[in-house]
C-alpha cells in the first residue's frame, strides 16, 4: 500500500492517522472488530512493532479497544476519557523539523536502595542499571532525563549507544506492551539538573517521575526534568 503524502510523518503515524481517518468516516461502527494486526502489517507494508505503536496510541486516544487474544474494536463514541500523552522526545523533536542528540553522562550498573528496588519489584540492593543522558533540540538542552531499569527486562540497556537512540526508543522495542503511572508538577531543578540543563538554579521546570510495567513487571522509572521556558506538554479530551 501506498501512504498518503504526509511529509515525514514516521510509519507507525502514517499507520494510525489512517485508521484514524477511517474511523472518523465510520468505515468501523463502535465496537466492530477490525483488521488485525498481522492483516495490517500486510496492508502496509511495515512491521508488526510499527502497527503495534499506532494502535497503542490510537488506544490511550479513547478510539479503540484492544482484548488481549481477541483483537481490537472501533470505541464507542460515548465514552469520554482524559488522555495524556508522553511521547519520545526524538519524535517530537523531528516532527518538528529540527535536529535531536544527546549526551551521556552516566551508564552504569549499581545496587538499588530500599525505596527504588520496592518500585521496581525487587529487593534491596539488587543490581540495576543506571543512566543520565541531557537531550537537545538544535544543540539547545530540553531535557535531563535520570533513569533505572530493571535489568530482568532489558538485559542489552548498557550496550546501546544512546547517542544514537533513546531509552524510550529501546525499551519499546525490547518491551513493547508498556503502561504507565505518571507524576507531574512544576518544581525547581536540583543543582545538578540545573547545571546539565544550563539553567538558574531557581528557574521553574516540568518534572515528569514515569513507571512503566509490562505483563505486569516493572521495567524503569524516570526523573524528566524540562525547562519550563522551553517545553511545552500537552494533553487531549476526546470524546
Amino acid at each position: 500500500m501506498v501512504f498518503p503524502d504526509r511529509g515525514a510523518s514516521a510509519p507507525y503515524a502514517q499507520v494510525k492517522q489512517h485508521l484514524k481517518d477511517q474511523l472518523s468516516r465510520g468505515l468501523w461502527p463502535p465496537g466492530t472488530l477490525m483488521p488485525s494486526e498481522a492483516q495490517l502489517v500486510a496492508q502496509f507494508g511495515v512491521s508488526r512493532m510499527t502497527v503495534n505503536r499506532g494502535l497503542r496510541e490510537l488506544q490511550a486516544e479513547g478510539l479503540v479497544d484492544r482484548v488481549q487474544g481477541v483483537g481490537t474494536f472501533a470505541a464507542q463514541p460515548w465514552r469520554a476519557t482524559s488522555t495524556l500523552t508522553i511521547r519520545d522526545l526524538h519524535s517530537e523533536i523531528v516532527e518538528r523539523g529540527h535536529r535531536h542528540n544527546a549526551k551521556v553522562y552516566l551508564a552504569r550498573e549499581e545496587p538499588a536502595p530500599a525505596t527504588l528496588a520496592q518500585r521496581l519489584g525487587l529487593a534491596a540492593g539488587t543490581a540495576v542499571f543506571h543512566t543520565l543522558i541531557v537531550h537537545f533540540e538544535n544543540d539547545v538542552a530540553l531535557q535531563c532525563e535520570d533513569r533505572y531499569v530493571n535489568p530482568a527486562c532489558a538485559p542489552g540497556y548498557l550496550q546501546v549507544d544512546f547517542t544514537q537512540t533513546t531509552p524510550t526508543q529501546y525499551l519499546l522495542e525490547v518491551a513493547p506492551h508498556w503502561e504507565a503511572q505518571y507524576s507531574i508538577e512544576a518544581s525547581a531543578a536540583t543543582a545538578r539538573e540545573a547545571r546539565l540543563l544550563a539553567i538558574e538554579r531557581h528557574e521553574p521546570c516540568l518534572v515528569v517521575v514515569r513507571r512503566t510495567v509490562s505483563r505486569g513487571v516493572p521495567i524503569t522509572i524516570a526523573r524528566l526534568v524540562h525547562p519550563g521556558s522551553r517545553y511545552n506538554l500537552q494533553g487531549e479530551l476526546r470524546p
